[in-house]
């Protein structure tokens, strides 16, 4: 790929684009918004698969157990938003992460992704967002480099570059393998930070009950679960959730900077100690370092109570 379309792919696209959705859904409770809002978007994403990731913290028991209640959420999302035709396009990820740099983790997903992007061109590129560790991603690059031609990669992961222990963020730190495979093979990569920006996309109770209550199944589900995690740690205090995993998807519909503001950077090497390392004559990827809050919240919620 030239430097040109390089640069191209690094914009938000403009015509109707092919998606595959990386997900650890059960994880916490913004996937779930994320998977809901791309599903409502069918004007600008035609989707073609959706991958379970692992995750291993307090709600599951092993990186496999979280990446099998992944799997099984999408499936409930997919039941509570219409979309039964999109079940056999969903696919179970890794078991666990990768062991080291060179060594694909074997899985569905994984496969599928490299599978796929064959079709696909830097003229006319698979778009892959990805809202959890980026395992299966990575693998897919290992059994298949042309991805990095063939595919532009959205990813929430790693917090904002200038702050101590950047490269320390959940889906990041789970497999920093993986995102130094992601950030270092050239692939065309768009990077939502967590703290310091994305953090920025939060919600209450009450403007979540006054948008999307009763509004469908779909908002009903997401609404009541948004709330019950919330409560868990701050029953009887005022709150608000970050609803971050919704940002991944919006850079896609991101026309004239509507939702977000993004530059580009060197690529920054993510370390194993969690920091950055920073070389300026890294390739480029694309950095979003302002949301546009109520804008983004605003079309979120119209798609979903619709």
């Amino acid at each position: 790929m030239n430097q040109e379309q390089y640069l191209k792919n690094l914009t938000t696209p403009n015509e109707k684009i092919d998606v595959v959705l990386d997900t650890d859904a059960y994880n916490e409770i913004d996937d779930q918004f994320a998977i809901s809002y791309m599903l409502r978007c069918t004007e600008k994403m035609h989707i073609k698969g959706l991958c379970a990731a692992p995750f291993f913290n307090g709600k599951a028991s092993s990186p496999e157990d979280g990446m099998e209640k992944s799997y099984d959420e999408i499936i409930r999302l997919l039941t509570l938003a219409g979309r039964e035709d999109l079940k056999s396009n969903v696919f179970k990820g890794a078991r666990n992460y990768l062991v080291n740099e060179d060594t694909p983790a074997k899985s569905e997903a994984a496969d599928f992704i490299a599978e796929l992007a064959k079709d696909y061109f830097p003229e006319h590129p698979l778009y892959i967002v990805a809202i959890g560790a980026i395992t299966n991603v990575a693998s897919a690059i290992l059994k298949n480099p042309a991805i990095k031609e063939n595919c532009v990669i959205v990813w929430l992961g790693g917090h904002r570059i200038d702050i101590p222990y950047g490269a320390g963020e959940f889906n990041m730190t789970q497999d920093i393998a993986a995102a130094r495979i992601v950030f270092g093979c050239g692939v065309p990569l768009v990077q939502l930070p967590c703290a310091g920006v994305v953090e920025q996309f939060a919600t209450s109770r009450y403007e979540l009950e006054y948008w999307l209550k009763g509004k469908n199944a779909l908002c009903d589900y997401l609404c009541e679960n948004t709330v019950r995690e919330a409560e868990t740690y701050a029953a009887g205090k005022p709150w608000t959730r970050p609803i971050w995993d919704v940002t991944a998807v919006a850079w896609l519909l991101n026309k004239d900077s509507r939702f977000m503001q993004d530059r580009l950077i060197p690529s920054p090497v993510p370390e194993y100690d969690r920091h950055y390392a920073t070389q300026s004559d890294r390739h480029f990827i694309r950095y979003v370092y302002r949301i546009d809050r109520d804008a983004l919240f605003a079309d979120l919620f119209k798609r979903l109570a619709e």
